[in-house]
């Protein structure tokens, strides 16, 4: 179809007058699903494509053509400071028809507010936090603001796919919906989806409608990738070393600047290639972002120059992340700004040189999205990886001599690059933390209920597809006992008073885990948030500098402290990572395969050298299990983040006794150290029996334990929890499949352990024929 002739007047103005010649695959194909079916939309194409474009030209089209009587657009963000991104490019294009765009959140204004309730139209911007308060506090509005919803958009839905923030959109979704009574069109958006089909499935969910994935001529991704890598003291891996014909990345491009001599070999190689240029530096937490750009603004001025590092992350204030988005959207700016995932997703940053990343991310999505914050103006994306590592010791077992950062990291990107692959959704969860958050929530919102007038607004909830009825009772009672739920004379629902405090609480409307924080002041400037805050006379670190402790009130919860100079590590609370099996097996052909990756620099090919000898030398290329002297094992699973967890359960609980293990503990997810009292070909057929036999789940519960893994597990019935962790949280099936594949292969049954064993006969008859001479010597066999 000619979607350019389709669009409404005021887009064909607002293409030309942005100087387009043509408009691109994405918007074609979009133009073509969202005019011509009624389905959901899911939208997948490159960052800077223009998905933003392709999904409202056609929205705003039909919204202009025929005016909605209420809000006609819902447009979901992750972050404040997309929604607030988005809103002028909006704005500028809706003020042309007269639709109005508006955004709620935190940060806008009450009379913005007010309007909108007075007089809903056109677009509204908000998030999923958001959603969930105007849900419980303006409950009665929802009809006369949703009432004809013809549309809701999904920006950077691959963030939602794996977690309870995700589950909890496209509840609010469907309850608006049901409470409104409208039935609106779901348009997704993403750079970044592994598995379109099982995007379309999670995005369609509860909506009664079918998905539409549009195909379309996307063109070459063309990338500049580097990879390089740093001990952190010492002499670096020695490319001397590297074998005839290895090809080695060439440093192509001359320093800037000069690191001081006693800088830290990775951030100096960042230090001395940021100057005279943006760039975005990402790490993995935000404790590790604040003592980067601490070190980084300390060259500046050690070498006497004027700080040009800012910092950008969640536990900021708002002022500091927003002079950091200004800074970054200012095509003159040769700033650079240390920062974590709260840049990863798809602000318009303006002319980004690169980026840098320090160490391995955990998912390849996010590899994805950090690396397209770059190349927006016509250039190739570019990221270069900065794998850091103490030196191991000369006594240092096994695996605590592999670069796992860096192996980690040439797998995340041979992944993509061979088989497109990103993490699916996780769809046949238990999340009964969900269920307690949207069960409060519900009831907060629209009074007292009936048990089964709440069962019924609660369990038809896509999300819920697996859990019982009876759970839910099982929920509810406990809810009643502990005051979280009241009943009334009639034998209805309310909250009770207990829950009013956690409903009352701006911290409800998140289901992701939060930190007891203080905030942080120095005079009147507010730096952001911290956890633990230490004694008067300690030092912080936030904002990217050292602060002196002079108050701390714990009534209000707030610091008060002036600036120092120094470095010292910050605290924001836990942070754990989700990783995929599939990057543990590329990780285990990494080590194994003599491919020369070209974006390798000569330290990083040096360091993967040696792990490939490594690897090689101990055995770990033809078995997971490696002896390590004495009693002492190491296993080596290649298996993700909760099919390892999994194993250490199973392992300890269900093999522990017949393997005589001991001392069991975890490097998740690459190893796993113990002792054991039986040989390599035991252990293969000793876990095997066990995998292949039928035993509940819920025996990989630890005695006494409750695995509260989820922001309201705590308020969860102790039976519930641990069903949801056992049968939602651990891969009890990618484990079993990965010991049987062992025992398989390793078995005293199998083809290679007859081999094995059959050397070590010949061995022993040849040893008994020189016994007598290694004892007259004073050794031992």
């Amino acid at each position: 179809m000619n979607a350019f002739s389709r669009y409404a007047p005021f887009i064909q103005d607002y293409i030309y007058e942005s100087g387009w010649h043509s408009l691109r695959g994405v918007q074609n194909a979009a133009a073509d699903a969202i005019f011509h079916t009624d389905d959901n939309v899911l939208l997948t194409a490159s960052t800077a494509s223009g998905k933003t474009e392709a999904a409202f030209f056609p929205i705003l089209t039909l919204l202009d053509e025929d005016p909605s009587r209420s809000v006609g657009v819902l447009y979901i963000a992750p972050l404040k400071a997309l929604i607030n991104d988005q809103f002028g490019r909006l704005n500028e294009l809706c003020d042309r028809a007269g639709i109005r765009v508006s955004r709620w959140h935190g940060d806008v204004a009450q009379s913005q507010k007010r309007r909108l309730l007075r007089k809903p139209s056109g677009v509204l911007q908000i998030t999923p936090e958001s959603l969930e308060s105007l849900m419980i506090n303006k409950h009665m509005e929802i009809p006369s603001l949703f009432g004809d919803l013809r549309f809701v958009v999904i920006d950077e839905i691959h963030s939602l796919l794996r977690g309870d923030r995700g589950l909890q959109t496209f509840c609010l979704i469907q309850r608006l919906c049901a409470l409104a009574g409208c039935s609106p069109r779901r348009i997704g958006l993403s750079a970044t989806i592994g598995d379109p089909r099982l995007a379309g499935k999670f995005l369609s969910a509860g909506s009664g409608r079918g998905c539409v994935i549009p195909s379309f001529e996307a063109g070459r991704e063309v990338w500049r990738l580097s990879m390089e890598h740093f001990f952190n003291d010492g002499p670096q891996a020695d490319a001397g070393k590297l074998k005839a014909g290895v090809p080695v990345l060439a440093q192509n491009e001359a320093a800037t600047d000069h690191a001081p001599a006693q800088a830290d070999p990775g951030l100096g190689y960042i230090f001395e290639h940021t100057r005279g240029r943006k760039c975005l530096v990402f790490t993995n937490s935000r404790e590790e972002c604040e003592s980067v750009c601490q070190y980084l603004r300390q060259y500046c001025e050690q070498r006497k120059e004027p700080d040009r590092f800012l910092i950008h992350h969640g536990n900021l204030s708002v002022s500091y992340r927003q002079s950091a988005e200004e800074e970054m959207k200012d095509d003159d700016s040769l700033m650079s700004v240390c920062a974590t995932s709260t840049l990863e997703l798809g602000i318009d940053i303006g002319r980004l040189e690169r980026a840098f990343q320090i160490d391995a991310p955990f998912t390849v999505s996010g590899f994805l999205q950090r690396m397209g914050r770059t190349g927006r103006r016509g250039e190739p994306s570019q990221m270069w990886f900065v794998m850091r590592e103490d030196r191991p010791e000369s006594r240092a077992m096994l695996p605590e001599i592999m670069p796992w950062y860096l192996v980690q990291g040439i797998a995340l990107i041979q992944l993509y690059v061979e088989d497109r692959f990103v993490e699916p959704p996780r769809m046949d969860r238990l999340p009964y933390s969900l269920l307690y958050h949207q069960t409060m929530s519900t009831l907060a919102s629209c009074g007292e209920m009936t048990p089964a007038e709440l069962a019924s607004r609660v369990l038809p909830l896509a999300c819920f597809h697996r859990i019982t009825q009876e759970d839910y009772r099982i929920l509810l009672r406990h809810l009643i006992e502990i005051d979280h739920i009241a009943q009334t004379e009639n034998g209805g629902l309310i909250v009770g008073l207990t829950g009013e405090r956690i409903t009352n609480s701006y911290k409800f409307y998140a289901v992701f885990q939060e930190n007891v924080e203080y905030a942080v002041r120095s005079e009147s400037e507010e730096l952001g948030t911290i956890c633990k805050p230490p004694p008067v006379g300690d030092k912080i670190a936030i904002a990217g500098r050292v602060w002196l402790v002079e108050e701390v009130d714990h009534r209000k919860r707030e610091v008060y402290c002036r600036h120092v100079k120094g470095h010292i590590p910050a605290y924001f609370g836990d942070c754990a990572g989700d990783i995929h099996t599939r990057i543990l097996e590329r990780m285990y052909k990494v080590l194994g395969e003599q491919t020369h990756y070209p974006y390798l620099m000569k330290h990083a090919a040096a360091r993967l050298e040696e792990a490939r000898e490594n690897f090689r030398k101990s055995g770990m290329l033809q078995h997971p299990l490696v002896h390590l002297g004495g009693n002492m094992w190491v296993l080596f699973p290649w298996l993700g983040s909760y099919a390892f967890l999994a194993l250490e359960r199973f392992l300890k609980i269900r093999c522990g006794q017949r393997l005589g293990l001991k001392g069991l503990s975890p490097t998740r997810p690459y190893y796993i150290t113990f002792t054991i009292s039986v040989s390599d070909a035991e252990f293969y057929e000793i876990t095997a029996e066990e995998a292949r036999k039928e035993f509940d789940p819920l025996e990989l519960v630890y005695p006494g334990e409750v695995p509260v893994f989820e922001k309201y597990d705590e308020y969860v019935p102790e039976e519930l929890v641990k069903k949801g962790f056992a049968l939602g949280v651990l891969d009890l099936a990618g484990m079993k499949e990965r010991v049987l594949s062992w025992q398989t292969v390793y078995g005293k049954n199998s083809a290679g352990y007859l081999e094995e064993n059959s050397r070590r006969m010949l061995k022993k008859d040849a040893d008994t024929n020189q016994s007598n001479d290694v004892c007259a010597n004073g050794g031992s066999r």
